[in-house]
């Protein structure tokens, strides 16, 4: 037989198990959503800005779908304040904020320190510091820096590393947690 290969397995099997092997450990965000089911299929959003005083409490998907505008409303939330500048809020980087939100159990909004980045404020805070990438996922919306009163850096960050779904970052010093829809990685104590 032509396509078999010297051990009898056959090409067509030996690229199946690739493919089953490639899809078993490929990092994905359906973790994070899978925290956010039952409740009657109902995902939530509930945080405040504490630097335009600004609050949000919307559902933003129902029964598998999204709502444009609760979107909408997402995008201007994670604004960047320091420009006005909105960008389109990936909502894996929602499912993930909203999943670790329903992990901790609680009803405290979460306060947000940075969404979405301009090129200019990710340059500025560069400047300002060396723990601000250059190519900061908050730059692409993909990104959310928190913090919530009653929950400690290291809760948020268990709680939200166990959606393995995207980036954790822990800044104990400044109190607050970064998360992304990037790879799975953590960093910070």
């Amino acid at each position: 037989m032509k396509n078999k290969l010297a051990s009898g397995i056959s090409r067509r099997s030996l690229l199946g198990a690739f493919a089953a092997t490639a899809i078993s450990i490929t990092p994905t965000y359906s973790n994070a959503a899978g925290f956010l089911r039952g409740g009657g299929d109902i995902r939530r959003l509930k945080m405040y800005s504490g630097r335009t005083g600004e609050s949000i409490n919307t559902i933003y998907w129902i029964e598998g779908n999204y709502i444009p505008e609760a979107l909408t409303e997402v995008n201007h939330f994670f604004r960047d304040w320091r420009s006005d500048l909105t960008h389109q809020i990936d909502t894996r980087a929602i499912d993930i904020v909203a999943a670790t939100q329903n992990l901790l159990n609680t009803n405290q909004p979460y306060t947000l320190v940075s969404g979405f980045r301009s090129q200019q404020t990710n340059a500025m805070l560069r400047s300002n510091s060396s723990g601000v990438a250059r190519n900061s996922l908050h730059l692409q919306g993909k990104a959310a820096d928190l913090r919530m009163q009653g929950r400690s850096v290291n809760q948020m960050a268990r709680a939200a590393a166990s959606c393995s779904a995207g980036g954790v970052g822990s800044y104990t010093g400044s109190n607050f947690v970064h998360m992304d829809c990037g790879t799975v990685r953590s960093w910070g104590s």
